[in-house]
């Protein structure tokens, strides 16, 4: 990669304009890629966010369209169209891992970064010289920052502030933030080309987790990875309480899996949903049985599960509506249905496993 004079700190200007950044040599080339499917409502504005970058090298974008259920691959073809710098390539997979690869190898051979984003993201204009600038300033392999999700209807806007909370998904610092500085993982991410090769790539037998898997990989062939709180990219969350559900019961099947690979990976944050879907089942059981054989003491040990979570889920989803800027009425009276929606499918789709059914739907 060619170096960045690392005496220029890479500094935002307020206004979203250039950022200042002097260049010693040639800026490197950089690959955005995507793996898209399923994203008429939302791939327009994506590709357009990338599009204005104000980069000042060569810049592309690879789109790796899977089999949809909507006009997908027409809206792909009419960006490509009107813009040389927009290439899309066949993904009939429909597996993000297959589809980044692909796109990887359809970027240009002088590539030195790739930028990944997805159908449901925008971009602030500086974000590629940001990352860029971040790549050669750390030595990193790879960088991200955070995920800012982002509604336009009721249901998007509650899920987006749980998606950005603690009691959401967890205190990873893309979702909740945090200091500048090493990280496990990264939100999307952009990396130096030659390191993400040199560990072959996302790993094509996983539909889900890949990101977090390949982040693994390059930490343990000695790569560093960086988190910068402003790199930060709008995030459009699932439309319907279905949608939600679908999203993460598929995550929580794909991270047990992950986990069975390498048990090393487990932690609290990936154990608490799969272990409260466990006991709420129990305490079920318990109250049933308790109630059958006439037994108050089983039937309140049997309840205090149940109890203790709905009362923790109201008071986190309290703190969150009250964060600023406070959720609107409508907002608040949904989130607490997102918040459970969101544990107990990722929590049942952990205890449920993969499956060849699984797999099957995610290409259907």
């Amino acid at each position: 990669m060619e170096k960045l004079d690392r005496a220029a700190a890479p500094v935002h200007r307020p206004g979203g304009g250039p950022s200042g950044l002097r260049w010693t040599e040639a800026p490197p080339g950089v690959a955005v890629v995507a793996c898209v499917r399923d994203e008429e409502a939302y791939l327009a504005e994506a590709v357009a966010s990338v599009l204005v970058q104000d980069y000042c090298g060569p810049l592309r974008l690879v789109l790796a369209v899977g089999p949809s259920h909507d006009a997908t691959a027409q809206v792909a073809a009419e960006l490509a169209a009107a813009d040389p710098r927009v290439v899309v390539v066949d993904n009939p997979t429909g597996s993000r891992s297959v589809g980044l690869n692909l796109a990887t190898e359809h970027a240009a051979g002088d590539d030195q970064v790739l930028l990944r984003v997805d159908g449901h993201t925008v971009l602030p204009t500086d974000y590629v010289t940001r990352a860029v600038a971040t790549l050669e300033h750390t030595g990193a392999v790879g960088v991200g920052g955070l995920m800012h999700p982002v509604g336009t209807s009721t249901l998007q806007r509650a899920a987006a502030r749980a998606m950005s909370h603690p009691a959401g998904i967890g205190a990873a610092s893309f979702h909740v933030g945090g200091e500048a500085g090493p990280s496990e993982t990264v939100y999307l991410g952009a990396f130096r080309r030659s390191a993400v090769e040199a560990v072959g790539g996302y790993d094509p037998s996983l539909v889900r987790a890949e990101d977090w898997e390949l982040c693994l990989r390059l930490r343990r062939a000695g790569g560093l990875l960086w988190f910068d709180p402003a790199l930060q990219v709008t995030y459009r969350p699932r439309r319907t309480l279905r949608a939600v559900a679908k999203q993460f019961w598929r995550t929580g099947m794909w991270r047990r899996e992950v986990i069975r690979r390498d048990p090393s990976t487990a932690s609290v944050r990936y154990l608490a949903p799969p272990a409260l879907v466990l006991g709420l089942v129990a305490s079920a059981l318990l109250v049933a049985g308790g109630a059958l054989a006439a037994l108050p003491a089983v039937v309140a040990l049997g309840a205090a599960l149940p109890a203790a979570y709905v009362v923790g889920v109201v008071a986190a989803c309290a703190h969150a509506t009250g964060r600023r800027p406070r959720l609107g009425l409508r907002e608040a009276v949904v989130l607490p249905a997102v918040v459970v929606t969101m544990h107990l499918a990722w929590g049942a789709g952990f205890v449920r496993g993969l499956t060849a059914r699984a797999v099957a739907d995610h290409r259907a």
